[in-house]
């Protein structure tokens, strides 16, 4: 009986890891639309009155609300270009409240740009977002 107790809790474990929630597919939408340069598609994801956490590089700094934070998004996408993006470590936290995710991102283009990344959900909606550039974060890439 232990023998199937524990059987049955490591298929649900490994099920449960095997699909993401709707918070990992939101950031992924919105990573790739910061890679493609997609304004629209970016700006939509985010809460009433959202928050950006900026560290590191020359976009460095707090942008609060929508405006503030589309500006920022601009000024990145014309200065970085079209990119592509690599996810790596993406991990969901879920509770009644919201959700967080945090994940490894990898940005290639005109030069690589990894970011260890933190966006918190609340009510299916971006609150808080950390964009930290981090040289040296672990983000294999397959070629």
């Amino acid at each position: 009986m232990k023998n199937t107790s524990f059987a049955a809790l490591l298929i649900v474990t490994s099920i449960g890891t095997c699909f993401a929630g709707p918070s990992s597919d939101a950031a992924r939408t919105h990573f790739n639309a910061i890679a493609s340069g997609d304004l629209s598609v970016v700006m939509r994801g985010y809460a009433a009155q959202p928050q950006l956490n900026w560290i590191g590089g020359p976009l460095d700094g707090t942008y609060v609300g929508a405006e503030d934070i589309g500006n920022a998004w601009e000024k990145f996408g014309k200065a970085a270009g079209p990119l592509k993006v690599t996810v790596v470590n993406l991990e969901e936290s879920v509770n009644p409240k919201g959700a967080t995710v945090s994940a490894n991102v990898l940005f290639e283009g005109k030069q690589p740009i990894k970011v260890r990344y933190v966006l918190t959900f609340r009510d299916g909606l971006l609150v808080n977002e950390t964009w930290q550039i981090d040289p040296k974060l672990a983000v294999a890439v397959a070629y």
